[in-house]
């Protein structure tokens, strides 16, 4: 199920000091404090206007054809048993529009397409388990698959 989550973000493990510092506010019980200095960032209606905007940005034909090669690649690709889904495809669509937004632009570049690939796909392909002995990385294999295709002009 997690093809329902839009990205997968790899984090990586707190510092020495980092983890003290948990600790630290665990020890002291410090954690109700802390929730109470977390304020509000967007208000309900913002986000709403929000998602308007991103089905505004706008896609040309042959940038959605680029995302699906990108899909498509990755279900003819001999390192993965678990290729792109169209749920994949969409969810790469509705990222690299949120993307373009967040620079403020009203339409999507194969760049949005690429910064947002990885995150929006990791989760959502699966290596053959002989690729998978060898120690190859989902990453590294979903950038050649696009390194692969070529960029709209």
């Amino acid at each position: 199920q997690l093809d329902r989550f839009l990205f997968k973000i790899l984090v990586t493990y707190p510092t020495l000091g980092e983890e003290v510092a948990i600790l630290k506010a665990h020890q002291e019980n410090d954690l109700a404090v802390q929730i109470n200095l977390v304020q509000t960032v967007v208000q309900g209606d913002q986000l709403i206007a929000f998602r308007e905007l991103i089905r505004q940005i706008h896609v040309e034909d042959k940038i959605l054809q680029y995302m699906v090669q990108i899909s498509q690649e990755t279900r003819a690709n001999a390192s993965l048993f678990l290729g792109a889904s169209p749920r994949a495809s969409v969810g790469l669509l509705m990222a690299s529009k949120a993307f373009a937004a967040i620079r403020g632009r009203d339409f999507v570049t194969p760049e949005d397409i690429k910064t947002v690939a990885l995150p929006a796909l990791r989760h959502r392909l699966i290596l053959t388990p002989e690729r998978e002995m060898e120690g190859a990385d989902i990453d590294e294999t979903i950038s050649q698959i696009i390194d692969k295709i070529e960029i709209p002009r």
